[in-house]
């Protein structure tokens, strides 16, 4: 008697250990692939599943979307300067049943096709236009990869070129061309400033040619401003055109 009960409350421990084992709670951005006897039966979830022991396996995906980091890559630009690129790709699996069964590791492979994608299409753009136009290349980079991605039932939603490192010796060059750049941009402004003055000061002696009792009124404000420095001795230049009356007399 004593043998039974304790085979009884065996086989319930049992029971209840196998019911338990074949709970599944997946999450709300979780789904579970249901794979019986090796053939897909369905996607469950979210929510509390049952699987059913030994027969059923579950592989779980997630659906929140990734940040996968692009290795930096050695790149030649399309007018032949060496560049290293990296890059950020944001996406996510948008069917899961596809990214576990069409290819092995959608992680791995979408890393692959970026990489691939990035030196495929900087290659093609020369050095001031991957410079200059990244959202431009990123867009593209976006189409090109999410193209690829599409039949594993993955959503490139975002790709942004990061950093674009230059050798020492492009970087020395493009610093020596910003600053002749800058000096050219100084001239220009310094020339423009002294045609300016020049064109408002013929402006003025046109203005005062046409009353000569102007002139006198500028040479007595002068001299009233020269006056409040602390000067010892003052030598001012008299136009003679002033002195014209004294020495007629």
């Amino acid at each position: 008697m004593f043998f039974f009960n304790s085979a009884y409350h065996i086989i319930i421990i049992l029971v209840v250990f196998i019911i338990f084992s074949a709970l599944r709670v997946i999450r709300e951005y979780e789904r579970a692939v249901i794979f019986r006897l090796g053939r897909l039966i369905k996607v469950k979830g979210p929510g509390l599943i049952f699987l059913f022991p030994i027969i059923d396996k579950m592989v779980k995906v997630e659906l929140r979307t990734v940040t996968l980091d692009v290795p930096p890559q050695d790149i030649i630009t399309k007018d032949n300067v060496p560049v290293k690129v990296n890059a950020v790709i944001y996406f996510k699996v948008i069917k899961p049943e596809d990214a576990i069964l069409k290819v092995k590791n959608y992680h791995h492979a979408t890393s692959q096709i970026a990489q691939t994608s990035l030196r495929n299409i900087l290659g093609k753009s020369e050095l001031d236009e991957l410079l200059s136009q990244r959202e431009k290349i990123s867009n593209e980079l976006q189409q090109v990869i999410d193209e690829q991605t599409d039949p594993w039932g993955i959503k490139v939603s975002i790709v942004e070129v990061k950093d674009v490192e230059l050798p020492s010796s492009m970087q020395r060059a493009m610093a020596k061309q910003a600053e002749a750049e800058r000096e050219r941009r100084a001239k220009i402004i310094h020339a423009e400033g002294e045609a300016q003055a020049s064109l408002k000061l013929s402006e003025a002696a046109d203005i005062l040619s046409k009353n000569p009792a102007s002139i006198q009124l500028r040479f007595l404000q002068t001299l009233t401003e020269i006056s409040t420095e602390k000067n010892s001795t003052i030598v001012f230049p008299i136009p003679i055109n002033i002195l014209e009356s004294f020495l007629k007399k």
